[in-house]
């Protein structure tokens, strides 16, 4: 996977638009300091730093490992951000507090700051400050997914796709859960991805009614259902997708709970489109498995973004507030689970567009291999 072959992102848009929000937050600045909403805004990828985001300045700060790193990567951006590298907090502090006038009305990302983080800003980083709480000033832009950032997910998406291809065949050698995992991580990593974005689960037999269960020493069973949900990175970017299958006729029930699910999955699938209510899309999937009679066994919400995060807004599930807009990448994945019996769940990654989504997984929904 050659990155210089994906399309440009405008990080410094970004910024602009995130300043465009100030007045209707109350705020005069916002302090960054979720590591993902950083990324989002800079481009930079180590553990450790701060962004601050004037009305006309923003300043970066981070300690001495990222010396050469953060200039490098905001150059590569395009951002226009001070940069101040410090290899104490008292030097970090002193840097930030001197940008912010007294008086002014100061943003914090209220679901990324902890109570002693906010004392501490209160008292000796910003004391003469009017520290307000935000509510994802970031991650609301983040929601709208550029072409660049489709571009990225789909690359990742395309990774586990061939990766599954490549392995699923070995399925027939009998390896364990943790065997299966493992040389699907490695032939994503080996196709060009940085990580993966969340443990990979593969979970055979009755393991399978368990969503989030660990890949164990279980050897995959002929006839039983395989559950296989796994996903990696691609320039900082998120893919995810669920696929379950079998080696051999897992027989007639099997075969009925296999068909009730992507029969369910291809409902919520349509009513993907801008416009759409994510609770329209979750009650799409739901009515399918209630009317199967299996309503108690479909555990969790049908979906959810993907981008930065693995797991970022919006939810598609029944208790959701959000709408569904042009832009969006989000998840549509149903499952039953059976206690004992196992389990089913089919997922893909999708991108809204005006008259309904395109998939970004595109490995086949077949059961038997």
């Amino acid at each position: 996977m050659r990155l210089d072959a994906l399309p440009p992102m405008d990080l410094p848009a970004r910024t602009r638009r995130l300043r465009e929000r100030f007045a209707d937050a109350g705020v005069d600045a916002l302090l960054v300091t979720r590591l993902p909403n950083v990324r989002y805004l800079t481009g930079f990828t180590g553990s450790a730093a701060m962004l601050l985001v004037g009305a006309e300045e923003s300043v970066f700060v981070s300690d001495g490992r990222y010396r050469d790193q953060a200039g490098e990567q905001l150059g590569v951006a395009g951002v226009d951000a001070r940069i101040e590298i410090s290899t104490t907090q008292a030097g970090q502090r002193a840097t930030l507090s001197g940008v912010v006038e007294p008086g002014a009305r100061l943003g914090l990302e209220a679901h990324g700051v902890t109570w002693a983080q906010q004392r501490d800003f209160a008292a000796e980083w910003f004391p003469e400050a009017d520290l307000v709480p935000t509510e994802h000033l970031v991650e609301g832009l983040r929601r709208v997914k550029d072409a660049g950032e489709v571009a990225r997910i789909r690359a990742a998406c395309a990774l586990a796709d061939d990766a599954l291809a490549e392995l699923a065949p070995t399925l027939a050698r009998r390896p364990t859960e943790r065997e299966f995992a493992l040389r699907l991580e490695l032939a994503m990593r080996e196709g060009g991805a940085s990580g993966t974005s969340f443990d990979t689960i593969v979970a055979a037999g009755p393991n399978g009614a368990k969503p989030h269960v660990r890949p164990s020493d279980r050897r995959i069973g002929i006839g039983e259902l395989i559950v296989i949900d796994f996903g990696c990175v691609v320039d900082g970017y998120c893919s995810d997708m669920t696929r379950t299958v079998s080696v051999g006729d897992p027989g007639p029930d099997a075969r009925r709970l296999f068909e009730v699910v992507l029969e369910s999955q291809a409902e919520g699938r349509a009513a993907v489109r801008s416009g759409a209510t994510c609770v329209e899309v979750d009650r799409a999937c739901r009515d399918v498995i209630e009317a199967a009679g299996w309503g108690d066994a479909f555990l969790h919400g049908t979906g959810h973004g993907v981008g930065i995060e693995i797991h970022e807004a919006p939810r598609v599930a029944a208790t959701s507030s959000d709408t569904l807009a042009s832009g969006y990448v989000v998840t549509v994945e149903p499952g039953v689970y059976l206690t004992g019996v196992g389990g089913v769940r089919i997922e893909d990654t999708v991108v809204v567009t005006p008259d309904g989504a395109d998939a970004l997984t595109t490995f086949p929904k077949d059961l038997l291999l």
